[in-house]
């Protein structure tokens, strides 16, 4: 999957691909070797030309009559996806929402290591939490470097989001992921993902209410 085929790949095929990958790995975890693409289609909740598709934009995959090899399938797309490393991470906002990042372990095993965790209240700098000590956020440019970090979790509330963004903006990193109910203002280069919840829960309410009025 080195060979990119195209720059312009959209976003919902990179959303799918995350998914692929978290159900190969619970594939090779059962100890399964070789899937079919319909197989694979099936658990991931799309059809077989989808998948198909998806991956045609990094190259060629599987053997006709047979179907993906469930380990090399899931490091080809991790390396094409950016996963097959370690991100060191900086978490801005050590309130609940932090708190129960900074101690959920899947980050890790995920490849997202949160190497550092800030916040400007002054009776939170010090304190310890999942084995990391709150520093102050104004600090962020000397432990960004120091840690060798490249994305940013905000977790503040929406008000002190954009304050969030600017200590990370100052300190060079590369990409931003926020969990405040609020846009923010950063530079072109910089990539910012929102997490919204709230986008759900609306999503399910929809369904819910659609299938109601179709009874």
């Amino acid at each position: 999957m080195s060979n990119l085929k195209s720059e312009h790949i959209p976003r919902a095929t990179i959303q799918r691909l995350a998914i692929y990958v978290q159900v190969l790995e619970s594939l090779r975890n059962d100890n399964v070797e070789v899937i079919s693409s319909e197989h694979l289609a099936r658990i991931c909740d799309v059809n077989p030309s989808q998948i198909r598709k998806d991956l045609a934009y990094f190259g060629e995959f599987g053997v006709r009559g047979v179907g993906y090899y469930v380990q090399d399938l899931n490091s080809s797309i991790k390396k094409a996806l950016g996963v097959d490393r370690t991100w060191n991470c900086a978490l801005v906002g050590v309130g609940n929402l932090g708190r129960a990042i900074l101690r959920h372990k899947v980050f890790k095993q995920r490849g997202f290591h949160i190497a550092g965790a800030f916040d400007c209240d002054p009776f939170k700098i010090g304190e310890v939490v999942s084995g990391l000590e709150v520093i102050c956020s104004r600090r962020l440019p000397e432990k960004v470097k120091e840690l060798n970090i490249e994305i940013g979790v905000i977790t503040t509330p929406p008000e002190r989001a954009q304050r969030a963004a600017n200590y990370l903006v100052d300190a060079n990193i590369k990409g931003i992921i926020t969990f405040a109910p609020t846009r923010i203002n950063v530079p072109d280069h910089i990539t910012v993902e929102y997490v919204d919840f709230f986008h759900h829960f609306f999503n399910v309410a929809f369904n819910i209410t659609l299938k109601d009025r179709e009874d």
